[in-house]
């Protein structure tokens, strides 16, 4: 009953609102949702450009994107609870304001740890508008419009993600890379102020329908996955221990987190619901496809720049347009789930996703910037197409009261295969070129660590593809034999 009646309450008000009010609060929404997009992929164009600025290995300023990455992992499945809590509304407010001022701090950071610092603290922010603009869709718009709304909110992101590398390029060309983080901060007070006027407000949880806050889950789920970070980013050559130990660390942090999440009461994460198949193959398919994504983000720029030879601005450029043809992909992907099936399509954009990773692997060294451009365009669509397909077969069985749940699994997944690409896949690149000091690393070296980088990201969509189409067999035979056993 207790449910039911807090899931009462935004129906109640959902049509009080005129639809021109209900536009304009969608625009506040969808402002939050680029502006977090453009916090992940705004930073990646300028790693080169913060090696060579504060003098730091590879290792080292990568950071400036996991930092980001790992905040909002940690607090994707608790933003969405603390919005419950507190209000939906109030807790986005109060997100755009943290967002707005990590940006600002970001731009006057005086040194590379201090931006890292600041860069964790905007991806904590970013958790919220991510969680909470897709809460409060339901309750800005009328109900036969919601499909629709949660349409622009996925286009958004990926505009924020198409944006973020070109805009970057030439702010880093112009002003520099402090421009980078200063042009969010208008954009996020003009969204603030938005935001109050046309948002509408929701009621906080009354104490005693409160279901509770996994504090020790949120805390342990935010250590195991710092731990993890750490092990796959401290130098090998010099730390051999403490990798060793952050790795301990880690299992340990996994191993405690599973206990209290079975006997929480209101748990951060239900274990039970990994038990089904469809979502289990979802989960770990999402994060491998997500690692393979980022790691375009944060090897290309090298590649681009070092063995290329493309200036900053046109790294921006080419950058974009992995993105830009995902937006132009993502409403035909979503017709083709419709017409042929989730687990047909799925298994399409895994098998179109490892023909990308090929092609990045080979084709640009013989074609320069051309081939890469074409790999992109292969690798792009079968993204989308596997977004779309997984998205929808995961979410279409879950049941109404557990959607935001695992709609929270499905983002965490996400993020851990994005920081995984950061990491681990940027580790495979440091490997691959030789040396930890990649700016003066001759262009052959560059071209031998992109190379290994996406064969073995090949390899790793090969086993997502075979996981999947495994999966889809499984499910398949029983369905064609069971007509003849009930006759």
């Amino acid at each position: 009953m207790k449910s039911q009646q807090l899931s009462a309450s935004p129906h109640a008000t959902r049509n009080q609102y005129p639809p021109v009010a209900s536009r304009w609060a969608l625009v506040a929404l969808a402002l939050s949702i680029l502006l977090a997009s453009l916090g992940i992929s705004i930073a990646n164009v300028a790693l080169p450009t913060f090696a060579k600025d504060f003098d730091a290995a590879f290792h080292t300023v990568q950071w400036v994107v996991l930092a980001y990455l790992l905040a909002i992992t940690i607090m994707i499945v608790s933003a969405g609870r603390l919005g419950d809590v507190l209000g939906h509304k109030r807790v986005l407010v109060a997100g755009l304001m943290v967002f707005t001022l990590a940006s600002l701090i970001c731009g006057l950071a005086p040194n590379l740890y201090f931006l890292i610092a600041a860069r964790a603290l905007q991806g904590l922010a970013a958790a919220v508008l991510f969680a909470l603009s897709l809460a409060l869709v339901r309750d800005a718009v009328p109900p036969e419009k919601t499909g629709t709304a949660m349409g622009l909110m996925g286009t958004m992101s990926a505009v924020g993600t198409a944006l973020g590398p070109s805009l970057g390029g030439l702010l880093l060309a112009g002003p520099g890379w402090p421009a980078i983080f200063l042009v969010i901060v208008p954009l996020g007070l003009a969204t603030i102020v938005l935001a109050l006027r046309t948002i509408p407000s929701t009621e906080a949880v009354k104490m005693e329908t409160k279901t509770g806050f996994d504090g020790w889950g949120t805390v342990l789920l935010a250590a195991t996955l710092a731990a993890y970070a750490l092990a796959v980013t401290v130098d090998n050559d010099t730390f051999q221990w403490v990798n060793s130990a952050l790795f301990l660390c880690a299992a340990v942090g996994m191993g405690l987190f599973v206990y209290v999440e079975k006997i929480a009461p209101s748990p951060l994460i239900r274990l039970s619901a990994l038990r089904e198949r469809t979502l289990s193959v979802g989960l770990i398919t999402n994060c491998c496809v997500a690692a393979v994504m980022m790691t375009t983000l944060v090897v290309s720029p090298f590649y681009l720049s070092q063995a290329l030879g493309l200036n900053t601005a046109l790294v921006g450029i080419v950058l974009t347009v992995g993105p830009v043809i995902s937006v132009i992909c993502g409403i035909p992907s979503g017709w083709l789930v419709d017409r042929f099936g989730a687990p047909t399509i799925s298994i399409v954009g895994l098998f179109e996703m490892v023909l990308g990773c090929l092609t990045l692997a080979l084709v640009p060294s013989e074609f320069g910037v051309a081939g890469y451009i074409i790999a992109i365009a292969v690798l792009s669509p079968g993204y989308q197409l596997f977004q779309a397909a997984n998205n929808t077969a995961i979410m279409m069985t879950v049941a109404t009261d557990q959607r935001g749940v695992i709609s929270g699994m499905l983002n965490l997944s996400r993020n851990l295969g994005l920081i995984t690409g950061a990491a681990v896949m940027g580790a495979l690149f440091t490997y691959g070129v030789g040396s930890a000091d990649i700016i003066k690393a001759p262009p052959s070296a560059i071209a031998t660590g992109m190379h290994l980088t996406f064969k073995v990201a090949a390899i790793l969509m090969g086993m997502a593809l075979i996981l999947a189409a495994i999966t889809r067999i499984r499910q398949t035979i029983p369905a064609a034999l069971k007509p003849r056993e009930t006759r």
